[in-house]
């Protein structure tokens, strides 16, 4: 494995030293409303009780777990206890065993939140926004499935039939994340459209399944232009040349969806609880924001000679 875990451990510890600072000087502080208040509180109890405890760091914990999705390895099981439990013992001398470990993970779901938003992408004026299903369950198992009973639902994609959640994400033209939100698996690609790009203007690309004139319309009010494929019953529009090459190269963010399920493990019908679900998804979102080449946008030759033949370079 090809791993900078100084540099990733430097990043998280940083982050974590402003973020327990941050926590205590919110100790005491009046809220605006009754629940407000209680709901800070009950977020700080979970993440202090989770803590209190533990020979472990914060930033240890989330280290671990971001890295593991830059690994080789396709259980966090097998990864923890063939690989750091036996060669990082000099980097984290105080660790547990698998089990505990997996029972502090809990405290790290806030922080990890937080880490993955700072480390997004800016945009370029180029976006690119789909969806991709997150199966928690086989079709067969859904009527005995109970980790997430309730906040699963099922949906339908050009697969088929699936029992889970569906990741939205918002990427630009480098493959940097600008923006990502999870839903139950019946939610429509286009609900969460308004919400996840409100801080993104230029050019977003989708495909069919985000053809909505009112969607549309909200978009393009505030500075975003949604641009999609027509659809076989729909009446043919006239489209900038650049417009069209860009829409082309709308599969960078099929990429993307293809290495955050096989090489960040965000993915697989093992969880046993809720939390564990998070912190796998946040951990491999982490994990990819730290890849050397992402997938980004390559012009060939014949987009470049059209581009020249019509003034654009």
């Amino acid at each position: 494995m090809c791993i900078n875990l100084e540099k990733i451990f430097c990043d998280v510890d940083d982050f974590c030293k402003i973020f327990i600072e941050e926590l205590k000087n919110q100790q005491g502080t009046q809220q605006e409303n009754e629940s407000a208040g209680e709901s800070f509180t009950f977020l700080e109890s979970e993440i202090k009780s989770s803590m209190e405890h533990s020979v472990l760091s914060m930033s240890e914990i989330m280290t671990i777990v971001i890295v593991f999705h830059m690994s080789n390895y396709r259980t966090f099981k097998h990864f923890y206890i063939n690989y750091v439990l036996k060669f990082w013992k000099d980097a984290f001398p105080n660790l547990v065993s698998y089990a505990r470990f997996v029972a502090l993970q809990k405290s790290v779901i806030i922080p990890l939140c937080i880490f993955l938003n700072q480390h997004l992408g800016k945009s370029t004026g180029v976006a690119f926004m789909d969806s991709t299903t997150l199966i928690v369950c086989h079709n067969k198992r859904i009527h005995s499935h109970k980790v997430f009973n309730g906040l699963a639902k099922r949906g339908k994609n050009s697969i088929g039939w699936f029992f889970g959640f569906k990741l939205h994400i918002v990427v630009n033209d480098q493959g940097d994340l600008l923006a990502v939100k999870l839903t139950p698996g019946n939610v429509d690609d286009r609900t969460p459209v308004s919400e996840i790009t409100k801080d993104i203007t230029g050019k977003l690309f989708a495909d069919k399944g985000y053809i909505s004139q009112s969607l549309f319309d909200e978009l393009l009010e505030r500075g975003l232009q949604l641009i999609t494929r027509i659809k076989k019953n729909m009446k043919n529009k006239l489209m900038p040349i650049l417009d069209k090459i860009l829409l082309r190269k709308r599969a960078i963010i099929e990429t993307i969806n293809d290495q955050l399920k096989n090489i960040s493990q965000i993915e697989h019908t093992r969880h046993r609880s809720v939390t564990g679900f998070m912190v796998n998804l946040l951990g491999g979102l982490i994990a990819y924001t730290y890849q050397n080449k992402k997938p980004s946008i390559q012009f060939n030759q014949e987009d470049l000679t059209i581009l020249s033949e019509c003034g654009l370079i």
